[in-house]
């Protein structure tokens, strides 16, 4: 009788290691030891490009992203792409390890962007390289590793689009311990500056603009957004900074403050913004009002190949660059987003086994989809 496979540090499993596990493990521990943050890919990049080139893959480059196509390739067929990020948040504090020296263990790998989606990417690319075992496969795949996604930058996915092949669907690889994410909260930041009248503290003299913003912030909790998602719930609204005052004795006739906001499909992020202009005494200025919420229709064949597999949907509060992707994208990954941005970030190596067989079988299952939808 055969014994059972040895997952590395010597921890047994029940079941056989999935093709690339290896291969997964060295080059996401390899990736861990490269420090990539945001806007300081290169390396990274450098290094996803020499992997592909080394199997076979012919990658192009453009910044710091990194892409490559399946071949052969077929323009009667749809093209799906299968993206990821290389970059990473910078390490808060409370690391107990060096967030670049990547610490494996009989159960895990810690490493800053392990989770946080590392994991993910390196599935991905090996799901990619092993497509070619399909030979019947229904689409034509783009494997993207792509830069500023943590912070949304326009250097990364939204750069990159215009220079592929025209995309039907996505593929957006974030951690959700491998089930489906059918809908995402968007963002919307938005700097407030209320207004008042300087005079001295001592006197009683001026209008004290932190009163008038904080009559804004009382009013924000009784907002009337009466349209909720049933799977992303509410339009949530949360002040995250404020900043007033030059001195103790001067009553301030300024106050600013940040609101972070994060909005459901029912509505567009120049709605939202319309809405607090009608209701607030503030003078506001949205950053942006690219990254809305997004939502795939349950009867896409992504979903539906998901469904096939036994997969659970959910709405995810969290953003990624499915937010800047003009087509249906499915947001599905390795590890667990609540281990996302913390000290000691780890995946499992169980969840990275189950990883490159559920992002293998997702694109197996999309050879009985009905793609003409």
């Amino acid at each position: 009788m055969a014994k059972a496979p040895i997952l590395p540090d010597d921890m047994e499993t029940s079941r056989q290691l999935p093709p690339y596990f290896q291969e997964a493990l060295g080059w996401l521990t390899e990736l861990i030891a490269i420090p990539s943050l945001s806007r300081q890919e290169d390396e990274a990049a450098t290094w996803m490009a020499g992997i592909l080139d080394s199997q076979g893959m012919a990658p192009q480059r453009a910044g710091n992203n990194v892409w490559s196509l399946s071949s052969p390739w077929k323009s009667s067929r749809p093209t799906l792409l299968l993206n990821s990020h290389l970059d990473t948040v910078r390490p808060v504090d409370g690391w107990t390890v060096n967030p670049w020296t990547p610490l494996k263990t009989s159960r895990s790998l810690t490493g800053l962007g392990s989770n946080d989606a590392g994991a993910s990417l390196i599935c991905l690319m090996c799901t990619f390289l092993r497509s070619r075992e399909l030979t019947d496969l229904p689409v034509n795949l783009v494997f993207a590793a792509t830069a500023e996604e943590e912070i949304s930058g326009e250097g990364g996915i939204e750069s990159l689009l215009p220079l592929l092949p025209p995309i039907d669907m996505a593929i957006v690889g974030e951690p959700t311990m491998m089930q489906m994410a059918v809908a995402e909260k968007g963002l919307l930041v938005v700097d407030a500056e209320a207004h008042g009248v300087a005079g001295h503290a001592a006197r009683g003299e001026g209008r004290n603009a932190i009163l008038e913003a904080v009559k804004d912030i009382r009013h924000l909790e009784a907002l009337p957004f009466h349209r909720e998602s049933k799977l992303l719930g509410p339009v949530r609204v949360t002040v995250t900074q404020i900043e007033a005052g030059t001195q103790h004795n001067v009553i301030p006739d300024h106050c600013r403050y940040v609101l972070d906001i994060r909005t459901n499909e029912q509505y567009t992020n120049q709605e939202v913004f319309a809405l607090l202009e009608n209701e607030l005494k503030a003078s506001l200025k949205a950053r942006s009002f690219r990254l809305n919420a997004s939502s795939i229709p349950q009867e896409h064949p992504l979903v539906q190949a998901g469904l096939s597999l036994g997969l659970s949907s959910y709405g995810s509060p969290t953003l990624s660059d499915q937010a800047l992707m003009p087509f249906p994208s499915l947001k599905i990954g390795v590890g667990d987003s609540a281990r996302s941005h913390t000290a000691d970030e780890y995946v499992l190596l169980e969840e990275l086994a189950s990883g490159l067989e559920g992002y293998f079988a997702l694109l197996h299952a999309l050879k009985i989809a009905d793609l003409s939808s």
